[in-house]
Formats: structure tokens, sequence, C-alpha cells
């Protein structure tokens, strides 16, 4: 299995957006992960009428629940994913998946369909190290960044120790990748 990053470049974030924004669909799910935080398997398991009038989300993540731990998460359906949400719904009925596939009467997308759109519009836009994980740490990278808040990231992600957090966004890759660069300027010869 291959390791994947956040999108670190707030632009380069707008640039995958503007490439999925020919299909509503894609850019919502795009959206949905980047806002939410959530796994790509609590993502695709939703339903319209889920979101529909909501200003927040309370979902029990599929993982969590294979740990006996029965929480239910409470997630801020934020102004900016709402804009893209609100059209998109508008036309469509409580009891469709909220990311249809265009198979079957009324079936999500798959996860490996759902891989294959962020992983098309990111190779678009010369991003490499990408998945559907991307969109979950790609918001904590974001998160970590505003608030500097591991503890909180950790509670959000409902991870074991601070390092687990920090290395999953990505931020000890940041300082790794530093510690390269800096030998690479002290060891010039």
């Amino acid at each position: 299995m291959n390791f994947v990053q956040p999108i670190r470049d707030v632009d380069k974030i707008r640039e995958v957006r503007k490439t999925l924004q020919d299909n509503p669909r894609d850019e919502l799910l795009f959206c949905f992960g980047i806002y939410t935080g959530l796994r790509i398997s609590d993502i695709l398991r939703l339903k319209v009428g889920d979101v529909r009038h909501k200003q927040v989300l309370f979902i029990k993540e599929s993982k969590v629940q294979k740990k006996k731990q029965n929480k239910t998460k409470r997630i801020p359906i934020l102004k900016e994913l709402q804009k893209v949400l609100s059209p998109y719904i508008e036309d469509k009925e409580d009891q469709e998946y909220l990311f249809k596939s265009r198979q079957g009467k009324n079936k999500p997308i798959t996860r490996v369909r759902a891989y294959a759109i962020l992983r098309t519009a990111a190779l678009a836009n010369g991003l490499d190290e990408i998945g559907t994980h991307t969109l979950r740490k790609t918001f904590g990278y974001h998160v970590y960044q505003e608030e500097k808040d591991v503890a909180l990231l950790q509670d959000i992600f409902n991870h074991s120790a601070p390092y687990i957090t920090l290395k999953y966004i990505g931020v000890n890759q940041d300082a790794i990748d530093q510690a390269y660069q800096k030998l690479n300027k002290r060891l010039k010869f």
C-alpha cells in the first residue's frame, strides 16, 4: 500500500477542485472530504437526507465501530461546503446516496471509483502520492497549520498518540524533509 500525502498548498487544492468542477458529484466528493475530515468509507455511505437542511452531521464512523467504540461524531457542515452541497442535492430524493453511482438503481460509487476520480484530478495538477485518504489528511494538515493543536486533531481522528497524528498529517515528513535540506546545505563539499 502506498503512503499518501496531504495537499499542503492551498492553491493546489483550488486547482484540483477546479479540475473537478465539470462533474458536480466529483467536486462535492472532494470538498466533502477536505471540509469534514471523514474517511472515504464514511463519506460514500451518506445519503441526501443525512445532509439536507442540516448545519451539523452526526455520524458513527465505520472504522471506530469495528473497534467497539460506538461513539457518534458531530461534524459541522461548513458554509463553504454548503455552497457546493445545496445546489447539488436540490432535486434529489432523501433516500438517494449522496455520491450515487451511475451503475445500479441507488448505489454509491465505490472506493475504487472515488480513488480514480481523485487520482486523475491530482495527476492533472502535478500531484503525486495522492489517494482517497489525501482528503482526510489535507483536512488535518490545514487544521494543524491553523491551530497548532495536535491534541485537537488526535481527538478528531481518534488517534492514540500525538506522534501518530503528526505522522498521519505529514507534519513529521515536513520536518524530515527540512532536516535533509539543512544537511545538504551544511555538507556541501
